[in-house]
């Protein structure tokens, strides 16, 4: 009886699902070691903002704010006190040198210059009786040694007659010596009264020098005296506006106590606030422009306060060439403040990406279009529109620029159209 004879070399449909579950285990084992493990997002286009990389003209600046304030401002504070009589000068107006602002009255201050000039009258007198009387010395002992003096020219003259009759033997050697004695004598006395008598010019001098100085000294002193007598009538230090005079009649006043103040107005400058994190970038003679109703005005850094409040130093800036027509104290203005010379760089544009990552990456677009990828960069200095980059990017590349605080920390942006 004929059977069939089976066809050896037939594959199976068993083989052909072997063969497919063996080829799903490696594409899977491949996927596993060789494919992309990265982090992924799907990101819709119209949600993100993507900017090229760019090689331009790169301005190191800032932008800060600028207050207007006079060139100088002169604070008045009361040199005597006193009670407030008359108020002469008002606020807003314009003052000259010495005009007088306020009157004051002070009974003790008046009290106490009198007892003082009573002190000086009686040394001034001291003065004259001490030199009355040192004159008065003086006399007396330039009369004693023109007394000696003719004394010695009479015991001269016995002497020399002595002489003659003790050689001749008239007269005794004692009364010879006695006339001789006596000479010496007056002499010496005479030497004695001269000694004396300049010793006495010295002291004279010396004295009547100290008590001169003594009282050269309260006369001094008087004057500064009847000086806080005329500081009642409070008067300008300095020609200018008189921005402030906080007093009322009858009010008393103490030293030193400020009352108000004076603005120069010969010139202005802008009180300028800035971020503590340029305070080493900026300097003394910085240059940077104002804008004033549109016009730009040039102004330069004068002073740089070191103190940081609330995140935040100033400085001052002048202008250094022409001074707007209608500026006025306390008026603002938008500074473009220069931190450096321009220069060519390669930049990105400001975007809310900063924030995120601090400037240390940004997510890259591939050329495809499909995705954009994470990637480190080092960015330089910045200003209000750009960041200048370091590396890590190229000109024409694409990166997205607005906020990442929504893409957590994934390293690739499926992008969605």
């Amino acid at each position: 009886m004929d059977r069939p004879i089976e066809n050896k070399n037939k594959i199976r449909k068993k083989h052909i699902w072997i063969f497919i579950a063996v080829l799903l285990v490696l594409l899977t084992a491949w996927q596993l070691i060789f494919g992309d493990k990265s982090s992924k997002l799907n990101v819709e286009l119209d949600k993100i903002a993507l900017n090229e990389v760019s090689t331009g003209f790169f301005k190191n600046y800032i932008s800060v704010t600028g207050t207007v304030e006079p060139i100088i401002t002169i604070f008045l504070d009361v040199m005597e006190g006193g009670r407030v009589d008359e108020i002469v000068a008002e606020e807003g107006t314009r003052i000259e040198k010495d005009d007088i602002l306020v009157k004051l009255s002070n009974v003790s201050l008046i009290l106490e210059i009198s007892n003082y000039e009573a002190l000086v009258s009686r040394t001034s007198n001291e003065l004259r009786q001490a030199r009355l009387l040192m004159d008065q010395q003086t006399l007396n002992s330039k009369s004693q040694v023109l007394e000696v003096e003719f004394n010695i020219l009479q015991r001269q003259r016995a002497y020399d007659n002595n002489k003659i009759l003790f050689e001749g033997n008239h007269i005794s050697r004692e009364e010879f010596d006695i006339s001789r004695e006596q000479l010496e004598l007056s002499n010496k006395r005479l030497d004695l009264l001269e000694e004396n008598l300049k010793q006495d010019s010295k002291f004279r001098n010396v004295q009547i020098g100290s008590l001169e100085r003594s009282v050269q000294r309260m006369q001094d002193n008087l004057e500064l005296v009847n000086s806080r007598l005329e500081s009642l009538h409070f008067r300008a230090p300095a020609t200018g506006e008189l921005a402030s005079l906080n007093l009322e009649i009858g009010q008393v006043l103490t030293r030193g106590q400020r009352i108000g103040q004076i603005n120069i107005l010969d010139s202005y400058k802008l009180r300028v606030e800035v971020d503590e994190y340029f305070i080493s970038k900026v300097s003394k003679g910085l240059t940077g422009e104002c804008d004033f109703s549109g016009t730009l005005y040039n102004g330069n850094i004068s002073k740089i306060y070191p103190e940081v409040t609330a995140g935040k130093f100033y400085c001052d800036m002048v202008f250094t060439d022409t001074i707007p027509p209608t500026i006025r104290i306390g008026q603002t203005s938008r500074i473009k403040l220069e931190l450096g010379a321009p220069k060519t760089a390669l930049l990105i544009p400001r975007g809310g990406f900063y924030q995120s990552t601090g400037g240390r990456w940004v997510y890259v677009v591939d050329p495809s279009g499909e995705f954009a990828e994470k990637r480190d960069i080092t960015l330089g200095a910045q200003n209000p529109r750009f960041y200048e980059v370091l590396s890590g990017l190229k000109p024409g590349e694409q990166v997205v620029i607005s906020s990442y605080d929504n893409f957590g920390d994934v390293d690739k942006l499926i992008l969605k159209k």
